[in-house]
């Protein structure tokens, strides 16, 4: 696998380049008969030694069309529109000497009348760079097919998912994942959760972004990820039919549908998604329970838990955007998800002494029955104050989570040979939530003289989140309260937010863009429960309570240098915060057995980094990234030990200070026609100091991970890919992670006048996805692996149906529902 990989990244790093400058070519269409503009024909820049595609515009309402920003060379233009035969224009060349080309008038004769449509096709590029952001375009990808979005996020540059499906970029945690521009309000494992229900045919492209602008919520120690749902721009109907089988150690499905409506007035879509999926999973863990004086090993604990997970997942989406006149556009967006799952774990647990002989067991059997309900709702508005680009947004926002949970833990233990000491014992728990998200935004765009461009906004949220969790014993047939264990946790939050942003050019080679968000938090929490008294040796009813105000400023800054057309750097700063997740304040209990459990902390407090980068790019295909971050009062998830009662449990806690430094290089080009190449290295070390469990630490390591992706397009619609990752030996906070390998490959053909198309992907070849790690620490001592079903063949069928003409827009609304939804767990 190791010289598999290898033969990859040699292929990925021998890489050619083209020199990027600041060409540019312009050009008008007509059509041949009537003389008339042709408004929104489709213009394509093709390189003119291959016709390999550079760029797609369409032209303006007076049929005018323009490429900027393009590299030396020769080309030419080819032009389509619905109901003409293409054309192209002659040959030419652009350089330092001739910057700019104008193609001339290019006329589009009309079809004969048999031909009803012209189908056109253009591969995107899998990854594109921008001044803040890079962008994969996810169907550029064929081993996405049959993929979930959680999978084809793995595969993103930078970008790392661990066992729990908790993601990291560039090797820092707290990224804040948006789905077209608005937050999704989940993090964790229920963030994980929703993004394994959803598909990769669902998705468009994928927006990372490592130092956002001031115009994104602060939030996000890592950065922002931001996720496009298809959504078609074609004026008349069109939609898009996926249907894909996946057969990993058991069979799933995933079943896509797409259909829009728009005419000069209304645009309609929808999207509608079904997804069956089951999955297994092995956890072991090892963990020595030591005295606190002698740090001598008392007890060795063995535990294996075989975990099977059954989810079905319903999501409908339907919007409407209205155009009220020509500078006026009002909109609709409704969506919704059920999500009823099960998921059971049989644990055996082996209890040996010091020597290493067994002295009892204890197996354990729990299930956890959840649904989960979603209702989304946006207003919008956007008003064109002027031509020259002046406008004013806003969105209202209201989302509610609802979910219902039943948990029964059934434990019984043995002795050392097998026979019943005690059992069994029977905890049953019921877990309801509703959690309820108002938001509103508005944001401001006024165009400057010079190309200047002023942007400014406001934002408020509240957030109301409220979990009544009940545990009881289950005792001589009936249910008795466990008043140790039940606790009702409401929790409120308000965030008030402003910012401003102004970019300009600073002459012919530097540009700018500097930005100020201020945030306002104001949150109380509550926690209802039983805490026992030992004076009285009785349980008595409690209230804790917690009030927090506080206001931030988060600065942003960008510069660009192009130091000539072959070389240009960019250094961009910011600060960021990461608020602890609502679930993660919450002090629920829930068991995987009864030794080992997981439990929330109410006294989390936000973390803050500063970021900071300087990136290099060399003619426009080679870029060299240098990140510092460091941050304070970090949130990391640690084990905690009762040695008393040899009991583990997990929580999330404020640990430490953190530093990152890294050194990031990716490359993407086309190195001949039909074969193009995607490399990204990053060497990073990240090291930790703090206190946890009132032992001082002091931990760090220097870590690799490289992504590579090899994509072949041969003749009559046949593509082919092979992609994979590695990451060495990692930390993740006081956890150690050992390395992960995975190699995926594909093939697809397109179909059906290329309509349609069929790929066939195998992910994880070698089964490497297994995660291996450890945590050692004052009297912590424990080792685990976990055996993922990374292991799958996937099948998927795609077809698309259209009956109009290209429509240009202005873009994808962003709604003000901001980073709240990522804190929510939904599904776990």
């Amino acid at each position: 696998m190791k010289q598999l990989f290898s033969l990859l990244a040699a292929i990925g790093i021998a890489i050619a380049s083209h020199a990027q400058t600041g060409n540019k070519v312009t050009g008008s269409i007509k059509d041949g008969g009537n003389q008339k503009i042709i408004d929104a024909a489709s213009v394509s820049l093709l390189k003119a030694r291959d016709s390999a595609l550079v760029k797609v515009a369409v032209t303006d309402k007076t049929g005018n069309f323009s490429f900027e920003n393009i590299a030396d060379g020769n080309y030419l233009v080819l032009a389509t529109s619905i109901g003409h035969s293409k054309t192209y224009s002659d040959a030419f060349e652009v350089n330092a000497g001739k910057p700019d080309a104008n193609v001339g008038m290019l006329q589009l004769i009309p079809a004969a009348k048999g031909l009803q449509e012209v189908v056109i096709t253009s591969k995107k590029p899998l990854i594109e760079r921008k001044l803040d952001r890079t962008i994969v375009n996810v169907d550029a990808s064929i081993t996405s097919a049959g993929s979930t979005a959680l999978e084809v996020l793995e595969k993103a540059p930078g970008v790392s998912v661990d066992k729990d499906g908790n993601i990291s970029l560039k090797g820092k945690a707290g990224v804040i994942v948006y789905l077209d521009g608005r937050p999704s309000y989940l993090s964790g494992p229920d963030l994980a959760n929703m993004l394994r229900n959803m598909t990769a045919a669902q998705l468009d492209q994928i927006e990372i972004m490592t130092n956002p602008p001031a115009k994104y919520d602060a939030a996000g120690n890592a950065g922002v990820i931001n996720i496009k749902i298809k959504k078609n721009k074609q004026f008349g109907y069109n939609g898009n039919i996926t249907s894909g089988y996946t057969q990993g150690r058991f069979a799933r499905l995933n079943e896509s549908l797409s259909f829009n409506y728009r005419n000069k007035k209304v645009n309609v879509f929808s999207n509608f998604n079904y997804n069956y999926n089951r999955r297994s999973q092995e956890l072991y863990i090892l963990r020595n329970f030591r005295d606190v004086n002698t740090k001598n090993i008392k007890s060795i604990f063995d535990q294996q838990s075989d975990m099977n997970n059954q989810r079905n997942y319903y999501n409908a989406k339907i919007g409407m955007d209205y155009t009220v006149s020509e500078k006026t556009t009002i909109g609709v967006v409704l969506n919704g998800f059920y999500n009823p799952s099960t998921w059971t774990s049989n644990t055996n647990t082996l209890i040996y002494d010091p020597n290493g002989l067994l002295t009892e067991q204890t197996k354990a059997y729990t299930e956890n029955e959840e649904k989960w309900r979603n209702f989304s709702g946006n207003v919008n508005v956007r008003t064109k104050l002027d031509s020259a680009g002046q406008e004013i947004t806003a969105d209202l926002d209201f989302i509610q989570y609802k979910a219902t949970s039943v948990q029964p833990l059934t434990s019984t233990y043995y002795d050392n040979a097998g026979n019943i000491k005690r059992g069994p014992e029977v905890l049953n728990g019921t877990l309801p939530t509703n959690i309820k998200i108002y938001s509103g935004k508005i944001d401001y765009t006024l165009p400057l003289k010079k190309d200047a461009k002023l942007e400014a906004g406001f934002k408020t949220s509240f957030v109301n989140n409220d979990n009544d969790a009940r545990y009881d014993s289950l005792k001589n047939g009936f249910n008795v309260l466990d008043s140790g264990r039940s606790n009702h946790f409401i929790y409120e939050e308000n965030i008030n937010a402003a910012y401003v942003n102004y970019s300009r050019p600073l002459g012919k080679k530097w540009s700018m863009q500097l930005g100020l968000r201020a945030e306002n938090t104001n949150s109380s929490g509550i926690s209802k429960g039983y805490t026992f008294n030992k004076l009285l040796d009785k349980f008595e009813y409690t209230e804790t309570r917690f009030d927090r105000s506080y206001t931030q400023l988060f600065p942003t800054a960008y510069f660009q240098y192009t130091a000539n057309e072959k070389n240009q750097f960019v250094i961009n700063y910011g600060r960021r915060i990461e608020r602890p997740d609502y679930e993660d304040m919450n002090p629920f209990v829930h068991f995987l057995d009864r030794y080992t459990y997981e439990q929330g902390n109410p006294n989390l407090s936000p973390q803050f980094a500063h970021n900071i980068e300087l990136s290099h790019t060399y003619k426009g295909f080679l870029t060299t990234t240098i990140n510092y971050t460091n941050t304070n009062n970090i949130i990391q998830q640690v084990f905690e030990q009762n040695e008393l009662t040899n009991e583990t449990f997990i929580k999330k806690a404020n640990i430490a200070k953190s530093e990152q430094i890294g050194l990031a290089v990716s490359a993407n080009k086309s190195i001949t026609k039909w074969w193009t190449a995607n490399v990204y290295a990053n060497v990073y070390n990240n090291h930790f100091k703090g206190m946890v469990n009132n032992d001082e630490i002091s931990i760090g390591l220097t870590a690799f991970q490289t992504q590579i992706q090899q994509q072949f397009k041969f003749g009559k619609g046949w593509s082919a890919e092979l992609s994979g990752f590695y990451r060495s030996k990692g930390m993740e906070g006081v956890i150690f992670i050992q390395p992960i390998l995975q190699v995926n490959a594909g093939v697809g053909k397109q179909i059906l006048k290329n309509k349609g198309s069929l790929r066939l992907n195998v992910r994880d070849i070698f089964a490497g996805g297994i995660f291996k790690g450890s945590s050692q620490y004052g009297n912590v001592d424990i080792q685990f692996k976990n055996v993922n079903d990374s292991r799958a063949v996937s099948l998927t069928f795609s077809y698309r149906f259209n009956k109009g003409k290209l429509k240009a827009t202005s873009g994808r609304r962003n709604s003000g529902a901001s980073e709240e939804q990522n804190r929510v767990k939904s599904g776990s």
